[in-house]
């Protein structure tokens, strides 16, 4: 493989019923990791993603363990795979930080673990959702954001994934009005999506103070190949760089698109997708055309 193969890991979303179970079969090493989840966990994380519902599979403490534990599995499975950096959307930079060797399994599940409890909590303490607006200019989106937190209710641009999808993030008053004038302002659709809460914004900010603590007691080292962070788009190897970025995500948006953007400036062509689902390859092609896809 060439240094210009970007690895890529998804976030919440791309969770299904059977997940990873061709993995289990058909190789040594995720089996092995598969096995080793459950027992980092302290319960079948393996029952619940070969053998669990749908609704099983959306709380928000399996899903986040679940897809992270997927991922990782299926890039060890492929030791062909040599990235020449990596990158993931939310959830999936734990799996993009254990690819670049910055984490270790052993330690990211238990933090994976942590978070999914700490962002859990936090849509308890202050309930919220997000909706995904399609085809307008993300500085609209912006401005109408903007003028609606302004007015009091929190709503935020969260997740800039690829030209012309933006997802929003905030309070639930907060996220409808933006839907409304959003749509007014000329929005092909904005749909409100199946979330527990305001991710990447700033009603996760007890969940922020909740992993910090755990980020602090886990070893970072220094990355392989660059890691290309949520909250800047830009290239990572230093572990106290990594670390803060990794917990100013929780309350900033993902830049996606900026970071998809970033990596092919800085030479990726390949983008190769580790973990459940293909939502990145669609959103690779949108922002990068001419990029191979795999």
């Amino acid at each position: 493989m060439s240094s210009t193969t970007a690895i890529v890991f998804p976030g919440q979303g791309s969770q299904f019923p059977g997940m990873a179970r061709d993995l289990f079969d058909q190789s040594l090493d995720a089996r092995a990791l598969l096995t080793r989840a459950n027992d980092i966990l302290g319960f079948s994380l393996t029952d619940i993603m070969f053998s669990g519902t749908e609704e099983d599979l959306r709380r928000t403490d399996v899903t986040q363990p679940a897809i992270f534990v997927h991922s990782v599995a299926q890039f060890v499975a492929r030791p062909e795979l040599q990235p020449g950096m990596t990158a993931g959307h939310s959830l999936g930079e734990f799996s993009a930080l254990v690819a670049a060797g910055v984490l270790r399994f052993e330690d990211a599940l238990p933090l994976v673990a942590r978070r999914a409890q700490a962002m859990q909590a936090a849509c308890e303490e202050q309930p919220g959702t997000m909706a995904a607006i399609l085809g307008l200019d993300d500085a609209i989106v912006e401005r109408i954001c903007q003028e609606i937190t302004d007015g009091g209710d929190v709503v935020v641009a969260a997740n800039y994934n690829c030209p012309g999808q933006l997802v929003i993030s905030g309070s639930t008053a907060g996220v409808a009005k933006a839907c409304e004038a959003l749509k007014a302002a000329g929005a092909k659709r904005a749909l409100p999506l199946p979330v527990g809460g305001a991710f990447h914004s700033p009603l996760m900010q007890s969940a922020a103070a909740a992993l910090a603590e755990a980020i602090e007691k886990t070893t970072f080292s220094a990355a392989k190949c660059p890691v290309y962070q949520n909250v800047d788009a830009l290239p990572h190897t230093d572990p106290a760089e990594i670390k803060a970025n990794l917990l100013a995500q929780l309350t900033a948006p993902v830049r996606w698109t900026q970071l998809v953007q970033r990596m092919a400036a800085d030479g990726a062509t390949d983008f190769i997708e580790c973990g459940p689902g293909k939502v990145l390859q669609g959103l690779v092609k949108k922002i990068v055309p001419t990029a191979t896809i795999g």
